[in-house]
């Protein structure tokens, strides 16, 4: 293990089918006016918005409300967020849904007080907040799992005027929920498409950070653990979307693919998540990544091998190092049909005409075992 690295996560975590009763231990350690930001209305219908309510009156709190909070939400809803949570004096905002939500409080959080645009100031020039700057603590609810959102200072968002869609880590640790609550129950609902994006989602997180460098990563290790537990806990979930332990593995993955353990030591490789960000919304991950993996396999085929052997269990005997590692992406793409991701652009709503524009859009990264050109993004 050949990085160096400090590692710090100030998120308090509450899991488990009773953890919304954390409530009563956490509120009261917060002022009394409470924003509360969620989607698009369905936790009043599966009653997580009444129960979450119950709590908020119990411990005397003042509530405001953003609704309507969008996957990939936008510049325009941030700087809504911000100047409801600066007129409403909010001591902590309260998201209660998926990563989006959560993405967006902490894009709220750090842009309420802001001296100027939030967007430019956190997206476009990147700034990071000031040790002065007063930042609104956050706590996520977490309602869809796959972003990990719920325990990093990561916040994603989009402009549709200007075609992008921009993430920023923030590297100020007060941009973290101080808590989330995270109960398998919360994501029973949710239709078979989505989850099966998020299945994928905290998958490819892992392949991120598990394809790059070339050494002796005990991250690594921890990443094939969890990656064959990703693919255990996905298939029972299919087939029965309300059993407890499948959907409670499926959280607890996503927030360790995610909260920045198995990053520690290396650099990662998110070219794949950026060439997504420029695409339609959606599966769009799915759709890009298998392809992109095919193309990078040559030039970092001994993790591809390993790849192949430790978490899909292809039997190496005989068999050259490109076979195996072939192999290895053969039984990934089977998965990804089985759960039934989207595996090419095309079904997502993409056509050849946006390719050069999803090209031009296409951040090029460092970090993985090739540094693309803007022809091989096409």
């Amino acid at each position: 293990m050949l990085g160096e690295f400090m590692y710090h996560n100030p998120t308090t975590l509450y899991f488990g089918s009773q953890s919304l009763e954390n409530l009563d231990r956490e509120l009261p350690l917060y002022g009394p006016n409470v924003l509360l930001v969620y989607g698009g209305g369905s936790i009043k219908k599966n009653g997580i918005y009444d129960a979450v309510l119950s709590y908020l009156k119990k411990n005397h709190k003042v509530v405001t409300e953003v609704p309507g909070v969008m996957p990939n939400p936008t510049a325009e809803k941030l700087r809504e967020g911000a100047k409801a949570a600066k007129d409403s004096k909010a001591d902590l905002i309260l998201a209660v849904g998926g990563g989006s939500c959560c993405d967006f409080a902490k894009g709220v959080a750090v842009s309420a007080y802001a001296d100027d645009d939030p967007w430019e100031k956190f997206y476009v020039r990147f700034e990071e907040p000031k040790k002065e700057d007063r930042i609104v603590p956050v706590a996520c609810i977490l309602t869809m799992v796959g972003t990990g959102s719920e325990m990093n200072a990561g916040s994603v968002i989009t402009n549709h005027e200007e075609k992008r869609k921009v993430g920023h880590v923030f590297a100020d640790a007060r941009v973290f929920p101080r808590f989330s609550i995270l109960n398998p129950e919360f994501t029973f609902t949710l239709p078979k498409r989505q989850m099966v994006a998020g299945i994928y989602d905290m998958f490819n997180h892992i392949c991120e950070q598990y394809f790059s460098g070339y050494d002796d990563n005990t991250s690594d290790y921890l990443a094939e653990g969890l990656m064959r537990s990703v693919i255990a806990a996905s298939r029972i979930a299919i087939q029965n979307p309300k059993d407890y332990e499948a959907r409670s593995n499926l959280v607890w993955l996503s927030t360790m693919a995610e909260n920045r353990i198995l990053k520690l030591g290396k650099k990662g490789d998110f070219q794949g998540h950026i060439l997504e960000h420029s695409a339609t919304h959606g599966m769009t991950l799915s759709a890009v990544s298998l392809a992109y993996y095919r193309f990078l396999l040559p030039y970092g085929l001994s993790k591809f091998k390993r790849f192949a052997v430790n978490v899909w269990q292809i039997c190496p005997d005989g068999k050259s190092d490109e076979t195996i590692a072939k192999e290895g992406l053969a039984a990934m793409e089977a998965w990804m049909k089985e759960i039934g991701v989207a595996l090419k652009l095309g079904e997502v709503g993409a056509t050849e005409a946006m390719i050069d524009g999803i090209a031009d859009a296409t951040f090029i990264l460092k970090g993985g075992y090739k540094v693309l050109t803007k022809d091989e993004v096409k």
